[in-house]
């Protein structure tokens, strides 16, 4: 059972994760939720957000549902509001939303390259710009940014992405060396190939068979498999709790081995 002194103990807190709809967002909340946070999912999915956060609930978790574009300003600075007035702080928040083109520099539009860094990028500068100063006043909290293998690392056909992800990276090393003194602790967290809405997409954009594709992207890795959403959502956590609590500045690359 839980008590005040246990380490992982997110009783009290108000845990904010975008993307929070499916995938790695999903199920980080639903672990957040369980080790007591109040998980507040944010996503542009309304429907799938509600139907996540009655799932929670009804496994005796707290959650709410805020539809917010992570890359609109008025956007996130309204969700950052509301949800400060109407649960009284923010103390975790996970910046998990993002997107992927399978392309090069020359098979990408402006339009590709615009809106892969504007969701994977810019979508963590805009909501950290209006949750750090709810979390200073709360005394300060965790930031987790979903970065990628592929932010520290090259990968083939997918040039904005690396971009954006390679930006997720120094980003946070950054808001960890600015807001430190606030008592606001700044990580990343670099997932492998992980089994979600994502990745089979990106078959789907490859023009490849999905199984096929799945096989090979868990191919040459030393844990011999896929991650899955849960994985990274147990990094997650721990970036989130005291467990890590002098942890800032970090990348915590969760991927079997794949760039080991």
């Amino acid at each position: 059972m839980l008590n005040t002194q246990d380490v992982l103990n997110l009783s009290g807190k108000v845990a904010v994760v975008t993307g929070g709809a499916s995938g790695i967002g999903l199920a980080t909340a639903e672990l957040l939720a369980s080790f007591g946070a109040h998980a507040v999912l944010i996503d542009i999915n309304e429907a799938a957000g509600n139907e996540a956060v009655a799932s929670i609930r009804e496994q005796g978790g707290q959650a709410s549902f805020y539809c917010c574009n992570v890359t609109s300003a008025a956007d996130c600075e309204r969700t950052a509001s509301e949800i400060k007035s109407t649960l009284g702080g923010i103390h975790v928040l996970f910046n998990n939303a993002g997107v992927i083109r399978r392309k090069t520099v020359t098979e990408l539009d402006e339009r590709d390259w615009d809106l892969v860094l504007d969701v994977s990028l810019k979508g963590v500068f805009l909501l950290s710009k209006y949750v750090i100063p709810i979390m200073e006043s709360s005394g300060g909290g965790s930031i987790i940014n979903t970065g990628s293998g592929w932010g520290l690392k090259g990968g083939d056909r997918a040039a904005a992405y690396c971009a954006a992800k390679a930006g997720v990276v120094n980003l946070t090393r950054a808001m960890a060396i600015d807001h430190g003194a606030a008592n606001i602790r700044v990580n990343c967290v670099s997932p492998g190939d992980t089994d979600t809405p994502l990745l089979r997409d990106e078959a789907k954009q490859l023009q490849q068979d999905e199984s096929a594709f799945l096989v090979a992207s868990a191919g040459g890795r030393p844990l011999e498999r896929l991650g899955t959403p849960r994985d990274i959502a147990n990094a997650v956590l721990f970036l989130a709790s005291d467990l890590s609590s002098w942890v800032t500045g970090s990348v915590l690359v969760v991927d079997g081995g794949g760039i080991a």
